[in-house]
């Protein structure tokens, strides 16, 4: 195997398997260990912040804007289930892989409490030189979360399904 694909085969290795314990519910230590020791790490979930408490950029290990804070306010807010990963893109020079994922997310806590929507979504990760995550991004449906948090979706839903 070339060093080419040897590279390409690790970065998809270490991608599948930071993926692999978010769809099992992993505890945010062990979604941490998948992150880089050596460099500074991010948590992006892109979109308007107002949206969703965790639709922001966290930074580090530590504090209130961290990537560990990052993954528990998703812990805090919602549930998912029947979570997959596929499409995988990996470039090894540049050591990133994006994948499409989807899954059923449920809004657990406030006035949207219960309210689910089914969702396709994507990741982009950087990593360093020994395959761990540096930079996790995320482009998802922050109006869904948005309108969930509200308490607002199911009557959007259904608004949509009479029309």
């Amino acid at each position: 195997m070339s060093s080419s694909a040897s590279a390409r085969s690790r970065l998809l290795a270490s991608a599948q398997a930071l993926c692999n314990a978010f769809a099992s519910h992993a505890s945010v230590d062990e979604l941490l260990s998948h992150f880089s020791n050596t460099h500074s790490i991010t948590a992006i979930e892109h979109g308007e912040p107002f949206l969703a408490p965790f639709i922001r950029e966290f930074t580090g290990r530590n504090g209130p804007m961290s990537v560990p804070a990052y993954f528990s306010l998703l812990q805090k807010h919602i549930k998912y289930e029947n979570m997959t990963f596929g499409d995988w893109v990996v470039d090894a020079e540049a050591r990133k892989v994006s994948t499409r994922g989807t899954a059923t997310f449920t809004w657990i806590e406030g006035p949207g409490e219960g309210q689910s929507w089914d969702e396709y979504f994507v990741y982009m990760l950087d990593f360093d030189d020994e395959g761990k995550v540096t930079d996790y991004q995320v482009w998802a449906d922050s109006g869904a979360a948005y309108l969930a948090g509200r308490g607002e979706l199911s009557a959007k839903q259904k608004e949509y399904e009479a029309s």
